[in-house]
């Protein structure tokens, strides 16, 4: 992260940004959808502002304990493998990002949505709507516990099913920090026909994929699975446009 002196003595930090070939592409050829929302023209980088390197505040009691956990939302126990999601939000420096609001959003262990959009026959889980947030701690950590998602199908190509995914949502400390990404889960059979991964430059992918955790695995109860989350400069996590999430 660099940064700027305003006339007034006021330092502007300057987020750097990630090298060009590791940027996914707005417009990808084999995802059918970016070639109605990719723009006609190159990106333009802005400098930054005050308006881009301040974020929203947000107030501690507005997040509680148990929106951490999308297992017990209900009064009944959802279906599926419980897992534990956690790791550390960093900066485009390496530094942790504390304070910070996570939200994610998953279909249930059958892969689908609790959307009013997602009709293919699997199950709705009454026990499951697979929306969380949390807070990270003074270190950057943040942790969920969840079901493991199903693949499902979409209308992509021909037999097309999504990878198990969780879709993130950052704020970071400032707006130029904001992304939108997903989760995907290591050794995953579907990788190699889904265009949304494969958008990625080959050498970020790994980037976009958890790690099976043993060690925070809670005996008899869930699977663990670490991910750290890197906002902005050039050991990004891969973003996805606000449209890329699917049905959710």
């Amino acid at each position: 992260m660099t940064g700027t002196t305003s006339a007034s003595g006021l330092h502007l930090p300057q987020y750097l940004r990630e090298a060009a070939d590791l940027r996914t592409p707005v417009g990808y050829a084999g995802y059918k959808s970016t070639g109605l929302r990719a723009p006609l023209r190159t990106p333009v980088d802005l400098p930054h502002r005050l308006t881009e390197v301040t974020g929203p505040l947000l107030g501690e009691s507005r997040v509680s304990a148990a929106d951490a956990d999308l297992t017990k939302q209900h009064e009944g126990e959802p279906q599926g493998q419980r897992i534990i999601v956690h790791g550390r939000v960093l900066d485009s420096d390496g530094r942790a990002v504390p304070h910070t609001l996570v939200e994610v959003w998953q279909a249930n262990a059958g892969g689908r949505y609790r959307h009013v959009v997602d009709n293919w026959p699997s199950p709705i889980d009454p026990n499951f709507t697979g929306l969380g947030r949390t807070v990270t701690d003074s270190e950057g950590r943040y942790e969920f516990t969840t079901i493991k998602p199903g693949a499902y199908p979409w209308g992509n190509h021909h037999n097309a099913w999504r990878p198990a995914h969780i879709h993130f949502s950052l704020f970071g400390q400032a707006f130029t920090q904001r992304l939108v990404t997903q989760m995907y889960f290591p050794d995953d059979p579907l990788f190699f026909q889904d265009p949304i991964f494969n958008a990625i430059p080959e050498a970020a992918r790994p980037a976009a994929i958890s790690r099976y955790d043993h060690e925070r695995t809670a005996p008899e109860w869930a699977l663990a699975y670490e991910w750290d989350i890197v906002l902005r400069g050039r050991e990004q996590t891969p973003f996805e446009t606000d449209d890329d999430g699917d049905v959710a």
